[in-house]
């Protein structure tokens, strides 16, 4: 199973987001299938949610279409079953903690580990709280992934204490789609996370397109996009939603 680290081995990593069952499971399920075609190192799977407090109104009204179709945590890890053994690139779970609350916090994280899931990135998970998550991720060998934005430096140690795989660094102040911090404050944040951890940074939120993620990737390891992608799951499909995704990094 492919682990976190190996998006970063040797190059600068192109992740990606698509929130699950959007527009349909089995469009969902065609995009993994078709992801080592894509340049895309890394793929962020959201979990369909009803109130994503992280994300802007394009992903937020996606996830939450896809919920009211019924597509649930249970429909994931079916369809993630299909898939195992056929995707060669990581997968991580970008899910809120309610979920996996809901789920069950160690059903949860074994389950995913059963499916092929690399780790997590839980937005609403602060680090006073993540202990149990963060030694259960241990345990089954799975990473908990940081976030830290541009305004939470004064708690990045603090944050970083739980973190493994790559340290997700917020390029804007807001939600997923917004403006990006200027170059001169994210160059600042990913320098100062860059002395404290030893884990590659990434920079997402406000990374739209190919220009932005040439810069990003000047001076992190790696740049995210996700509203651009989520747009494209909307439109494209097959071999042409590939072709596309490839032309944003």
């Amino acid at each position: 199973m492919a682990k976190v680290k190996d998006a970063f081995a040797g190059k600068k990593a192109n992740i990606g987001y698509v929130v699950a069952g959007y527009p349909s499971v089995e469009a969902t399920k065609e995009f993994l299938l078709n992801l080592d075609g894509s340049c895309l190192d890394l793929l962020e799977l959201g979990i369909p949610y009803s109130d994503p407090l992280a994300d802007g109104k394009l992903i937020a009204q996606a996830s939450f279409e896809t919920a009211a179709k019924g597509v649930n945590t249970g429909t994931v890890f079916t369809m993630l079953e299909e898939c195992k053994g056929k995707i060669n690139k990581p997968v991580v779970f970008l899910v809120y903690f309610n979920i996996v609350f809901a789920y069950g916090v160690e059903r949860f994280i074994a389950r995913s580990k059963e499916v092929g899931i690399a780790g997590f990135i839980i937005p609403d998970l602060p680090f006073e709280e993540s202990e149990e998550v963060a030694g259960l991720c241990a345990k089954f060998d799975l990473d908990l992934i940081p976030l830290i934005s541009v305004t939470s430096q004064n708690r990045a140690d603090k944050i970083l204490k739980f973190g493994s795989g790559f340290v997700y660094a917020l390029g804007a102040i807001g939600v997923s789609g917004s403006q990006r911090a200027s170059e001169e404050r994210l160059k600042a944040l990913v320098e100062g996370l860059k002395k404290r951890s030893d884990l590659p940074v990434a920079v997402g939120f406000g990374v739209k397109n190919k220009n932005d993620a040439d810069e990003v990737k000047t001076y992190a390891d790696g740049a995210i996009i996700g509203t651009e992608i989520v747009k494209l799951t909307a439109k494209f499909e097959g071999e042409e939603l590939i072709k596309q995704i490839n032309k944003l990094f």
